[in-house]
Order: C-alpha cells, then sequence, then structure tokens
C-alpha cells in the first residue's frame, strides 16, 4: 500500500516547503491518545532516518517513522478549508472507528 495525498494537500504541503526555504516533505506519525486511542501527528519532515518509510505523492514526501506505519499505511491525506478553519483531513482504511471531533480514532 501507500499513502496519497490529494492535489490540495500536495498544494499546502508544497508552498509550506517553499516559504520555509528547508525541509523534505511532510511528516506524519501518530500518537497515543484522544478519545478513541491514536491521534495523528503531522509536521515538516527535516530529515530521513534509517528507520523512516518514504512515500511519494504528486511530487511530495511524506515521511513516516517506523512505529506508525502499520497504522498509517494505505491512508488518503486530503487538506480542506472551511470558512476560516483549514486542516489535513485523513481517510484511513484501517481506522474501525473516529471520535465526534475528528481528532482521534481506533484500529
Amino acid at each position: 500500500m501507500a499513502i496519497s495525498l490529494s492535489s490540495a494537500a500536495a498544494d499546502r504541503v508544497r508552498s509550506f516547503l517553499e516559504a520555509r526555504g528547508h525541509g523534505v516533505g511532510l511528516r506524519l506519525g501518530i500518537k497515543r491518545t484522544g478519545c478513541s486511542g491514536y491521534a495523528y501527528v503531522v509536521n515538516y519532515a527535516e530529515e530521513i532516518g534509517p528507520n523512516d518509510t518514504v512515500y511519494e505523492d504528486r511530487g511530495v514526501k511524506v515521511v513516516v517513522d517506523a512505529d506508525s506505519v502499520g497504522l498509517v499505511d494505505g491512508t488518503e491525506v486530503d487538506f480542506v478549508k472551511q470558512g476560516l478553519n483549514e486542516a489535513f483531513k485523513f481517510k484511513n482504511p484501517k481506522a474501525r472507528s473516529e471520535c465526534g471531533c475528528g481528532e482521534s480514532f481506533s484500529v
């Protein structure tokens, strides 16, 4: 499987990396938290470590640490704007349920 990016998500990552002037892509991970058990952690990837898995879609690298890869493999990442709010959204085929706020999920 792989991690895929919508065109909006890829455009957002590219524009932010260009504005920052450094970084190799998007870092996607998981942490134990939230009302459903796991939450996504999104940041810039400054480097690629020896235990990272790298996916590439639409010209953007998505870097995932070894502890998270099993939980996010196959995820589709989108970027949405609703009024003044904007955020990355995730469609994860491994998520069995999500909390009402959409911030966490269970497997």
